[in-house]
């Protein structure tokens, strides 16, 4: 099939680009390069690569039409750079979705990248069950606060793409990411960032929110489940998570998990987690399973041997 990835050069974007094309689709990827264009793992993949600025209209202006495939995963994410900016995250965010939206045609099929943080104001303030249900109310207890400026923008992102596909008459599909990491998916995230100083040798070894748990999904976990949604007749018009239920972990196991695999074995302090970080996330996967029979198949040591050896140097490991 004919499929064009929009932040294709992005984290999960660039393995998805990978699948993609080892399965025999003809793969473009339109990208603005914030992660640098001289990315090696860009260069070795096979695949059309355009320069495209999706926060402006003009920027899709040299896009063609005629896809089987849509992929809307350019975002600006990672905590520091939602806290850092958080006005520049919901700006590019929006107008991204939006500029896709008014661009794409009917009989293009979209998926549209979201996230478990829309569920972070009702996870915290008890509303919302854990593991969550995609069916639960959106909450935002504090619209000013900096953290939640990511789950309003894809908020708004789900809501634009819902209503325009129905409007206009082309096949959408929403996928929740929860907690996806790997190789190459920067340093601003808890495995990468813990592995990253575990590899400098850091001792005392601080780890923040011990007691916070997480339910970890590796990124080819989330292709695959990617994948199954986009097939015709499985998914249109639903909002569906994309994760893995079953080896939920705190952020202590998983940093002793992390150390053992580096061998680094450190004197460890403990600190508060930070501030407005939700307590547990965890996706209820029963409508992904019912629509797609998927069973997530990377073991959460697997996953984190995998992301180490690559941020060690190691960038041909394979999760096994």
């Amino acid at each position: 099939m004919k499929t064009l990835i929009l932040g294709g050069a992005g984290f999960i974007g660039l393995h998805l680009a990978r699948n993609l094309l080892a399965d025999g689709h003809r793969v473009t990827i339109a990208d603005d390069f914030s992660r640098g264009r001289d990315d090696p793992a860009l260069a070795s993949v096979d695949a059309e690569v355009l320069h495209a600025d999706l926060t402006r209209p003009d920027g899709f202006r040299d896009l063609p039409h005629g896809w089987d495939q849509v992929y809307l995963l350019a975002a600006v994410v990672g905590v520091r750079n939602v806290e850092r900016d958080p006005a520049r995250v919901v700006r590019v965010n929006s107008l991204v979705v939006l500029n896709t939206l008014d661009w794409i045609r009917p009989g293009e099929r979209l998926f549209f990248a979201s996230t478990s943080e829309v569920y972070a104001g009702g996870v915290s303030a008890g509303t919302v069950p854990v593991p969550t249900p995609e069916n639960v109310p959106l909450t935002v207890r504090d619209v000013t606060a900096p953290r939640f400026a990511y789950g309003v923008s894809k908020m708004l992102g789900e809501a634009a793409v819902v209503h325009t596909a129905r409007a206009r008459g082309f096949p959408c599909v929403i996928g929740r990411f929860h907690n996806v990491y790997g190789p190459r998916m920067g340093e601003s995230h808890v495995i990468p960032e813990v592995a990253l100083r575990a590899l400098r040798g850091e001792d005392p070894f601080w780890v923040y929110g011990a007691e916070q748990s997480r339910a970890f999904c590796h990124v080819d976990d989330a292709v695959d489940a990617i994948r199954r949604l986009m097939v015709p007749g499985v998914a249109e018009g639903r909002i569906v998570h994309i994760g893995n239920d079953g080896e939920e972990t705190n952020i202590g196991d998983l940093t002793k998990l992390v150390l053992r695999v580096v061998g680094h074995d450190p004197g460890i302090t403990y600190a508060p987690a930070p501030a407005g970080s939700v307590a547990r996330r965890c996706p209820d996967l029963r409508l992904l399973r019912s629509l797609t029979g998927y069973e997530p198949a990377v073991r959460l040591e697997d996953g984190v041997r995998n992301t180490v050896a690559w941020y060690a140097g190691d960038r041909t490991a394979a999760p096994g």
